[in-house]
């Protein structure tokens, strides 16, 4: 169909309501959430218990950044982590044609306006109105956390660059991420000091038509 993944929701939902079918889109079930939590989890295993100072998530939905959150303060309650163990600051990444949570962070708006006329070839990233805004927002916010953008040209070279630097076969939304996290290290709002966990969310291969 010719539009955004928005506009691809709108009849989804609208098929499921005629023909009663259970809609699993974003956000609108109750698991989505307890399953991205998993990334948490393992990422703090695989730290011995410890977290990073930051995470860069590339953000569309967000749900795996709203997932970490919601695990991170778990672990904390639940003796995971000790009691005074610092949280992560949370990072939004996405493409300055689709940057609907940076804008309503940097506005310090509690809920996103929906991007106008996307575009980005991320198309992880290309989520104009993200259902769960509000949750995000409180993740950056609880966290003292960031949120950035960056062009496609910045996206494009990141992306060459996370792949030949890690061996990783980096989706657009890795670069994005190494993207922001370049220019907010640059702008002296990540430490040199930091201890940064970034998030390559999908396959550089499905990109290779």
């Amino acid at each position: 169909m010719d539009g955004h993944i928005g506009d691809a929701g709108k009849q989804s939902r609208a098929f499921a309501a005629e023909h009663g079918y259970f809609d699993m889109s974003t956000l609108r079930e109750p698991y989505r959430i307890e399953g991205k939590k998993t990334m948490g989890l393992e990422l703090a295993e695989q730290l011995g218990w410890s977290l990073p100072t930051h995470v860069i998530y590339p953000t569309g939905g967000g749900t795996g950044l709203i997932g970490m959150w919601k695990v991170f303060a778990e672990m904390r309650d639940g003796g995971w982590l000790s009691r005074d163990a610092r949280l992560p600051h949370m990072v939004v990444a996405q493409a300055d044609g689709c940057a609907p949570m940076v804008r309503a962070f940097h506005a310090k708006a509690d809920r996103a306006t929906p991007w106008e006329n996307p575009t980005t070839h991320a198309s992880g990233l290309r989520v104009p109105g993200p259902l769960g805004d509000r949750l995000i927002l409180r993740a950056l916010y609880e966290s003292e956390g960031d949120a950035g953008s960056v062009s496609e040209e910045t996206i494009r070279a990141d992306t060459l660059r996370l792949s030949r630097a890690s061996g990783i076969d980096a989706a657009p939304e890795g670069g994005c991420a190494l993207g922001v996290l370049t220019a907010l290290a640059r702008e002296g709002r990540i430490p040199r000091d930091a201890e940064v966990l970034l998030f390559n969310t999908g396959s550089g291969a499905s990109y290779r038509f």
